[in-house]
């Protein structure tokens, strides 16, 4: 495969467990059709310029793969020789560096490593035998990245057009205890149905996530337009001109094309056109903890959104509630790693009374993976949405109106 030159290959966008419905739902708002999707991934046909887009504006996936090879495997050598018939040496630079990841689910590995090693040691070969150089390899997040999918005796070798997970955006520069993942975070502002113009209020703010990605939805700003390298930047060609190819607006008109580079700065430029801080609402983090408000406040202006967000370090009963009806989102300890159900029923009966007293008429969500201190919030809920904080098995409760159980409950 070329991936600069090749037209309508599948692009598969991998995501958290429960993400796929809202990564479905951004895919189809950007014009895509999706042609398959699977627990942990969607599916849709597209070429460079589609694969740039992706990781340029999705919210809530993790990666954005192009498969290379899928053939049965049944053991490590087998998969050392599939690696090795890809054609590398039009995928990669000989003098570029490289990285490999995997997930397994073969009887036959007990060393996770192995996979991504034997894979290491194929390209390598490979190009080595084909170039009479090979590129470097290794495990940081720089320059291009494989990405190797083995489940029992099928084994899917991509190539990663990302590289560092999109979930890193690269603003959290202090994540402070048990964050939520940027991706998460923006699901769950998604399925709250908070469409950017009215306030948002993220008590309990921690390091800031939600607020900041409440920000950049309301501004409409790309989160990839906040990282500094993606692995398809690495892949042979991507300086090189492609003939028919278009960026007019960074590349000479006079030239009759353009390279992938000039393309994705104006991908990148485009998004920037689209950014609109005119008319943000109120957005508001609040913390008990002083340190924890400064962290979130320096991530905020690493994201370029600290002026859209009032932080205010007090009890988030003490939060300032505008007068416009809005949004409140609560990321509570679970008494799962921080806290016990004992100290944390008091917490949650009070972000009940919180909401119900100073946000009536609001929509309120909680996040939890305890169901039992969610019962002791005490609000009308009318949907329980399932959603994954690392392993933790969670649910975001969301509660209309912010009203007391039993009051115009159906």
């Amino acid at each position: 495969m070329r991936l600069f030159t090749d037209k309508n290959y599948p692009i598969i966008i991998s995501c958290a467990r429960q993400l796929v419905p809202w990564t479905s739902r951004e895919v189809e708002s950007m014009g895509y059709r999706i042609i398959d999707s699977t627990e942990n991934t969607v599916v849709v046909r597209g070429e460079m310029r589609d694969v740039m887009k992706l990781n340029l504006k999705l919210r809530t996936a993790h990666r954005v793969l192009v498969p290379l090879l899928r053939a049965d495997c049944r053991n490590i050598r087998d998969l050392y020789e599939l690696a090795s018939s890809i054609d590398w040496e039009n995928i990669l630079e000989a003098d570029g560096y490289f990285s490999v990841s995997s997930i397994v689910h073969n009887y036959t590995i007990r060393d996770t490593r192995l996979p991504s090693l034997y894979t290491k040691d194929a390209i390598a070969d490979r190009m080595r035998e084909k170039c009479q150089r090979r590129p470097d390899s290794g495990g940081e997040n720089r320059g291009a990245a494989v990405f190797v999918y083995w489940e029992r005796d099928q084994a899917i070798i991509y190539l990663d057009t990302s590289g560092e997970p999109l979930s890193k955006r690269g603003y959290r520069k202090i994540p402070g205890s048990a964050p939520m993942q940027e991706t998460l975070a923006a699901a769950c502002i998604m399925a709250l149905g908070w469409d950017g113009r009215t306030p948002f209020l993220s008590p309990m703010c921690g390091s800031g996530t939600p607020a900041i990605e409440a920000a950049m939805m309301a501004m409409n700003k790309a989160p990839g337009s906040l990282k500094g390298h993606f692995a398809f930047q690495s892949v042979k060609g991507y300086d090189s001109i492609i003939p028919g190819e278009h960026a007019p607006n960074v590349a000479p008109r006079q030239k009759a094309g353009a390279s992938p580079a000039q393309i994705w700065k104006e991908l990148v430029l485009e998004a920037k056109s689209e950014e609109n801080a005119e008319s943000i609402p109120r957005i508001i983090a609040t913390d008990i903890s002083p340190e924890a408000v400064e962290n979130a406040h320096s991530n905020a202006i690493a994201a370029g959104v600290a002026p859209y967000i009032e932080f205010k370090d007090c009890d988030f009963a003490e939060s300032p509630v505008p007068e416009e009806k809005g949004t409140v989102f609560f990321n509570p300890e679970y008494g799962i790693r921080l806290g016990t159900y004992e100290e944390l029923a008091p917490v949650y009966a009070r972000m009940g009374d919180f909401m119900n007293e100073k946000c009536r008429g609001w929509t309120g969500g909680v996040i939890t993976g305890n169901p039992d201190l969610a019962a002791c919030v005490n609000l009308y809920y009318k949907a329980r949405v399932p959603f994954f904080n690392g392993p933790i098995d969670c649910r975001l409760f969301i509660y209309p109106g912010c009203e007391l159980k039993g009051m115009n409950t159906p």
